[in-house]
This record gives C-alpha cells, structure tokens and sequence, in this order.
C-alpha cells in the first residue's frame, strides 16, 4: 500500500551492518556506525562542513569560480559539437568536496584527481546498493560480478586518500586547520581513539563525504539541465543579477521562480528513491505493522515526493508546486530529498549552496540545447541512485 510514513525517526534511526564496508575494512566511517561513535562522527562532520563550507564566506567564491572552470569546459566542447555533459559535472562537484576535505582543488586533467573519480563512479552503485552482498555475503564474495570491483577501487581511493593525508601531516597547520583532514587530525591527537579518530577511520570518512557530497549532487546537476532545457529559468535571473555579476546566496529570496525549478529538479530527479537502510533500535510499531529490533527498514523517499495526497501534479514537472498564489516560494513538508530524521543527509546545507550557485552561473552564462533539438528523456535509471539516460548537449555562451 501508498504509504509515506517510512521516513527515519528515533527508532529508526541505527544503520545495519554493511557487509561490502566491513570487508573493505573494519572501520565504520560516517554511514555505517552506530552508538556514540556514529554520534562523534557525525557532529564532527557538520561542525567542519560548516566551519569549511557553507558558512565560510569564502565558499560560495569558490563554488561560483569552479561554475566558471565548468563553463569553460563545456565551452570548450563545442569544437567537438555535442558532448556528453555527465564527466565535466562530476569534476565541478568533486572539486568543491575536494577543497573541503583536502583544502585545494584540481585541474580537470589531474591524472590523480581523474583515477579518484574513476574509482568513485565504479564504487558508488554499488556500495550504496549492496543489499545482495548483506543478504548473503559468503555466497557473494565468490561469485563474479560488478560488486567484486569495488575492493579494487576501493583499495586504490583509500590510496590516493591516504597520500593526502599523508601531505597534511608534512605540512601540519596546529591551531588553524584549513580543511577536514587538518581538523582531524588534531582531534586524533586529543581524543580517544574508540570515538573513531584514528588514520584508519579518517580515511573511510573521507570516502564517505565524497560518496555522499559527489554523486547526489552531481545526479540533480544532471536532471537540472535536462529540465532547464524546457524551462528557462533566465529571464528572471537577467532581471535580478543579470549575465555578469556574481551570485551570492543573499539573491536567492528574490529569485522565487529560480528556486522554485531548482526544488521541483530535485523532487522530480528523485536522486535516492530508497534512501539507505534503517534499523529499529528497539520493539516499534509504525504504520499497524509490528517492527521487531534489530529489523531492517528501507525508507520510500518515492512514496513521499510523488504522493497525490501532497502534490497537485506528481508526474508532472511543475515549479508551481513551490510557489504561493503571490509568486513568492513556498516550502512544502513533503520536500524530503535529503531524508529526514536523525540520519537526514549532513551535507544538506552544502548541496543546497551548491545547486543554487550552479545553476544560477550557468544559466547566466550559457543556453543549453540538445542534439538536433530533440527533447531529452525525462525516464531515469533506478539504481542505487536515479540517472537520467545518457542524453547529449550544446552549450554556448550567452
């Protein structure tokens, strides 16, 4: 039955062990651990995003300048006529978890910066989908099959993660961390290692922040230019910032239709349908039905952003789903992209920044056409998160 209360709460709010992570390694990372570690971990986590990210004034300059290296180089495509849009957008948004977490970003060509991309594209569908490998993993591990190459790209990110921290720790900022790493590893001098700092949990939460900060983002990135293809959104820009100033997030109140598209990308792109699994801290009833501890739920984000009961038109793209009958945005509590609950995405605020600006500098710098004119397909791929097909692009400057 159509339901939407399987959304993370206080009972649900423990993550099962996973069994492709403990293979790859006994540390737990920021998805996988539970109890107080989790807790730490977690804290630590926003505390740095916000000390390194949204909040840092110097953030939002960055992004708009990464939004410009992106522009340039779809710019650049267009000797090649259409272009497949997909790698430029995971190098722009690797870069900005990059400056987080390793304090600097990279040439798009970086030979390095290009192998870790590499290893995370072939990782992420399947750590994030490992529901065959939990179920049965004495089975799996000696069985072919995709799920056997994420040990190999595993071992080669946790490589080019290590020599970063490595570079840290011969450069050591005390006092004045510039990035994670730094503020890591001053903790993991003064803390107990059983609250999971430690070289070998760093490592995983470093993984971790690139799998969740990359690869969500990345996926709306791409629906947005499917959809900013049929709806212009640059009119409304023009008219509040016009094609050369530079964005902040103080413009978004005055661009309500812009934020209203940018929202509507994200319920409709439907990144992670299923979220991640849950499991009940203890005996619970939810919905009628019994849920005994220690049992596994998965929570149905699809149940909720695409429930009729909440939205005029479910199917169908419409940014009047955010607006009020005054035209100013409106938030609705069905809007649940990011999960909800205490396992609720801790990279929220850093995505939001991020899709704003991305979107605003690319729609104030270029026009967006498909193959022939053709309009791209709005059906996605169900994994473990939704892509849109492959789909090709013109990009020219405004």
């Amino acid at each position: 039955p159509h339901t939407k209360v399987l959304i993370s709460t206080e009972v649900l709010s423990q993550s099962p062990p996973a069994s492709v992570v403990m293979f790859i390694s006994v540390s737990a990372g920021l998805f996988f651990s539970n109890g107080k570690v989790w807790r730490r971990q977690r804290r630590f986590a926003m505390a740095a995003l916000r000390t390194f990210g949204p909040a840092k004034t110097s953030m939002v300059q960055s992004i708009c300048e990464e939004s410009h290296h992106l522009q340039e180089a779809m710019e650049k495509e267009k000797v090649k006529k259409p272009f497949d849009p997909v790698p430029l957008l995971n190098n722009a948004v690797a870069n900005v978890i990059c400056q987080i977490v390793f304090g600097r970003r990279f040439d798009y060509s970086d030979r390095n910066f290009q192998s870790m991309l590499k290893n995370l594209t072939e990782m992420s569908p399947i750590l994030l989908s490992n529901q065959l490998y939990d179920a049965f993993p004495a089975l799996m591990k000696h069985l072919p099959g995709p799920h056997n190459g994420i040990f190999s790209s595993s071992k080669s990110l946790e490589a080019s993660i290590r020599g970063e921290i490595e570079r840290h720790k011969l450069d050591p900022a005390p006092g004045d961390p510039r990035d994670y790493i730094d503020a890591f590893l001053m903790e993991e001098k003064v803390k107990n290692s059983e609250l999971g700092f430690n070289d070998g949990n760093l490592v995983l939460c470093c993984l971790d922040l690139f799998l969740a900060g990359g690869e969500t983002t990345s996926k709306t990135l791409q629906w947005g230019l499917i959809y900013l293809i049929k709806n212009k959104v640059q009119v409304e820009i023009d008219g509040v910032i016009g094609q050369t100033r530079q964005p902040t997030m103080a413009d978004r109140p005055n661009l309500p239709y812009t934020d209203a598209v940018i929202h509507e990308i994200q319920r409709m792109g439907n990144i992670v349908p299923l979220n991640g699994l849950r499991m009940a801290a203890k005996d619970t009833t939810l919905g009628g039905y019994f849920i005994p501890k220690g049992t596994s739920v998965m929570p149905n984000l699809t149940s909720v952003l695409f429930d009729r009961t909440e939205w005029e038109t479910p199917d169908t793209f419409n940014p009047e789903h955010f607006l009020d009958a005054d035209g100013k945005f409106a938030r609705r509590d069905a809007f649940v992209p990011f999960s909800a609950g205490k396992r609720a995405c801790l990279g929220e605020g850093l995505a939001r920044m991020e899709l704003f600006l991305f979107f605003v500098t690319l729609c104030q710098r270029c026009y967006f056409t498909t193959v022939d004119g053709a309009e791209p397909s709005s059906e996605g791929i169900i994994g473990a998160t939704r892509s849109p097909n492959a789909f090709k692009i013109h990009a020219r400057a405004r």
